[in-house]
């Protein structure tokens, strides 16, 4: 590996790397102000430096100018600011504010804006994707024009301590290969190593998408080729690529050459280490994920003394900002069972909701196929955002856990304050109580009757500030009402982390030790409860398929009667309730009786669910057509963000609802790799057909008359959104300042949907820039129509919200219109 050089060159830090030279230019001054936007983890948000683009009155900052009045007369000004010693920018300003910077550059070039501590910017106007953990590995591949160059840098909560920082790198290589966000797994020795799979970062600081691309991998001689998918223009990507390790033999640190290659010619080149474990060491390993194909991993503490027949299987999700691995090494190795550590994607990634919820369940079924643990001998446990995780997987699976523990951890995250956004909690605002209702599923107060599936093993220090023991104390007192199978501890003079213990606690794995799950002949009576069954529909034999009022919450009580052959059931809001395979042994009839309505007096179960719906009154039904909401796909605008989600901008609009289109793609793509260790396809409506891209989640950013594929996918949708108008159900709404995100099932597919980034005209488009849609626990309902008045004056600026009916049309009943 060839040493770096370093220079300093025009104010700048000039790098000779891996052979090619780069230029390093920070920000050393910008001006500030602020507090002037409030987000948190819902629909609604204000930002009103955003509100002034999109209404075309933002004027140029400059030192003292007034840039607002607030609400209580006060001038907000720009204040000039400079980097400390450290180079970051901190000021009082920057709490919620935003930071102007400026670059003249003396031609057209292209380089990387390397910003952290941000939440996202605008680069000469365009949206571009933030890095708000400082994790330092936000590039973003940009064209500076000649003259002056403008970069609006929003702040969080942090901006006043933590600080900003902002650098330009300029490099004579416009495709690059990056390594400090690399995924890899380890090489295990004695396991075959012959298909390894790694993820790198690829910059495309070209104008031009992309292709027929590959990466060649060799290690000790061995071999493998990798095809790249496309990476679009001016945007970065993190792509898969495999490995053959099998050469290795020895612990240690294994080199492997990366080449990039295109059409079959040398691109860029660079080498990365592998680590090379014994088996009984803790490792990583990696897999491809199904929410959107790309490379992720989860750390592993293998079995002490190997895997056995009847070994259990331990799921120990991490707190914020931990890495799997590294909670994976505060457990010493179990002599009865193999530990297991996913990601949530990220170290802070999800909050274990949303796709950190998907990648726990991902990971879970990995190491089943791979350790093949006894099915009654799963156990789930967790510290801090883990604590939570195994609050919030506890409760919305039960029968999954023998045992549940969680360890410093806080039940909810509105209860916790990591909702801190426009809408209070006990809000009686009519639109307020629809956004939060899509967040049902986070509230696992709500769902607390799940726990009685498990064994629950409460930890934590009595003297913790990070998260207060009054959470686990409120959670000892919720189960006290109900549960008879709970153990709490609380650990003198604890603080959050006082040692491995604080996870890898004796008593607790005594706990498990002497728990096993129920399987379905063992469990007469089941109570189950959700708030959506497309998250969760089953609790053993018994299940919600269909809600009558979706994402309220549903519940099922159902006794079995083994000696006279017979299910009663009640049920609250159900629309379509399952008797699952395992209530009776396959060909024995029985009785079923739902809400004292005989439904079946010889029922016969074999391998697939019974169904029973409400209509005049219950009865045997079909399992219900695909077509219509139910656990396989029930709505909400982020749920489409799954099935290997592509991304499709439109090009038949004018040339800055285009440019739009393309940029707000790029952006989401950016939040999604940084927030998801993500990656997605990045194509235009040209690009897309139904049959190339098929049973995939589609993410479409355009209307009807700005984005081609609209019609092949949206022509059913009862909302048609087209330049000057958006028509709900019956009624339309006019103007060219109108936005909106909603869902709706592809036509084509049985399972994946269609979400929608829309504006009714270019102020509408841009409103939609800044969003939370990919913070863990937001909620946004089906469809969420609103005006840029929204960034300026929060809930008043939404037109309508609501979640649609079975057949997925408007309903009065679920929608709400502005006051």
């Amino acid at each position: 590996m060839k040493k770096a050089l370093y220079l300093l060159i025009f104010g700048g830090l000039f790098i000779v790397h891996f052979g090619f030279a780069q230029t390093v230019v920070p920000f050393k001054e910008g001006l500030a102000v602020g507090p002037c936007h409030q987000y948190g983890r819902e629909a609604i948000y204000t930002d009103q430096l955003t509100y002034q683009l999109i209404r075309k009155t933002f004027q140029t900052p400059a030192e003292g100018k007034v840039f607002l009045t607030d609400a209580q007369g006060k001038e907000q000004k720009w204040q000039r600011i400079t980097s400390d010693t450290s180079q970051r920018f901190r000021h009082n300003a920057l709490t919620n504010g935003y930071l102007y910077l400026t670059y003249t550059s003396p031609k057209e070039t292209v380089a990387l804006l390397h910003v952290a501590g941000h939440a996202g910017l605008y680069f000469n106007g365009a949206p571009r994707g933030g890095d708000a953990n400082r994790y330092g590995y936000m590039y973003s591949p940009v064209k500076l024009k000649k003259g002056l160059n403008e970069v609006l840098v929003r702040v969080g909560m942090g901006g006043r301590f933590q600080g900003v920082s902002a650098e330009w790198i300029f490099s004579e290589k416009n495709i690059q290969l990056s390594t400090p966000d690399i995924t890899l797994p380890n090489v295990v020795l004695t396991e075959n190593n012959g298909q390894l799979l790694g993820g790198i970062v690829l910059f495309n600081l070209t104008e031009k998408p992309l292709t027929n691309l590959k990466i060649r991998a060799v290690i000790q001689g061995k071999e493998m080729i990798s095809e790249v998918p496309v990476v679009s223009a001016m945007n970065s990507r993190k792509v898969g690529f495999r490995m053959d390790a099998s050469a290795v033999q020895q612990k240690g640190d294994v080199v492997c050459e990366l080449t990039l290659l295109q059409n079959g010619k040398t691109v860029d080149q660079s080498t990365i280490k592998l680590q090379a474990v014994a088996a009984n060491e803790h490792y990583s390993n990696t897999f491809i994920s199904g929410i959107d194909g790309s490379v992720q991993y989860f750390g592993v503490a293998p079995q002490k003394g190997g895997q056995t027949d009847t070994a259990a299987l331990f799921l120990s999700v991490h707190g914020a900002g931990v890495e799997a691995i590294g909670q994976a090494r505060a457990y010493k190795p179990k002599d009865w069972g193999t530990l297991v550590a996913p990601t949530n994607r990220r170290p802070r990634g999800f909050n274990w909701e949303d796709w950190g919820r998907i990648d726990a369940l991902e990971v879970l079924e990995v190491a089943q196929k791979k350790f093949k643990p006894h099915p009654q001998k799963i156990y789930l446990t967790g510290h801090s955002m883990g604590g939570h995780g195994s609050w919030y997987l506890g409760a919305t699976y039960p029968g999954k856990w023998a045992g549940v523990a969680p360890c410093a951890g806080y039940p909810t995250l509105m209860g916790y304050g990591s909702a801190d956004g426009k809408i209070p909690e006990n809000s009686t605002n009519p639109m307020e109580k629809m956004l939060l209702r899509a967040s049902n599923p986070s509230n696992v107060m709500a769902l607390a009757s799940n726990y009685k599936a498990s064994g629950i093993y409460v930890l934590h220090g009595d003297a913790d500030r990070t998260v207060s023991v009054e959470y686990a104390r409120t959670m000892r007192k919720v189960l006290g009402a109900f549960h008879n199978d709970f153990s709490y501890y609380e650990y003198p003079n604890g603080s959050h982390w006082y040692g491995d213990h604080s996870v890898d606690w004796p008593a607790l794995f005594d706990f498990f030790k002497w728990h096993r799950s129920k399987n379905a002949e063992e469990k007469d009576i089941i109570d189950f409860t959700t708030a959506n069954p497309a998250i969760s529909a089953n609790y053993l034999w018994a299940g919600i398929e269909q809600q009558e009022t979706p994402l309220n919450y549903s519940r099922i009580q159902a006794k079995r009667n083994v000696n006279d052959k017979s299910v009663i059931i009640t049920t609250d809001n159900v629309r379509t309730v399952m008797i699952m395979p395992g209530a009776f042994a396959k060909g024995q009839a029985f009785k079923a009786t739902v809400d004292e309505t005989v439904v079946c007096a010889a029922c016969i179960l074999d391998e697939k669910p019974l169904y029973f719906t409400k209509k005049e009154k219950w009865e045997a039904v079909e399992k219900p057509a695909l077509a219509q909401r139910g656990s396989h796909r029930n709505g909400t605008f982020k749920a489409a963000f799954n099935h290997r989600m592509v991304f499709v901008y439109g090009t038949t609009g004018t040339k800055e609802e285009n440019e739009w289109a393309y940029n707000k793609a790029r952006y989401d793509a950016e939040t999604w790799y940084y927030r998801g260790n993500g990656a997605v396809d990045v194509i235009s409506d040209r690009e897309f057909t139904p049959t190339a891209y098929a049973d995939r989640g589609v993410v479409l950013f355009g209307n009807a008359t700005t984005n081609g594929a609209w019609s092949a996918l949206l022509s059913q949708s009862p909302i048609q959104i087209q330049r000057g108008s958006i028509k709900i159900g019956e009624e339309q709404i006019v103007g060219d300042d109108l936005a909106a995100y909603f869902t709706y099932p592809r036509p084509d597919s049985p399972v994946a949907s269609v979400a929608v980034v829309a504006g009714s005209g270019l102020a509408g488009m841009l409103a939609t820039e800044s969003n939370q849609y990919f913070t863990g626990g937001s909620g946004f309902p089906d469809y969420f129509i609103f005006g840029a008045d929204m960034l300026k004056e929060g809930t008043k600026g939404v037109k309508q919200a609501g979640f649609f009916d079975t057949n997925w049309q408007i309903t009065k009943v679920d929608a709400v219109k502005a006051q």
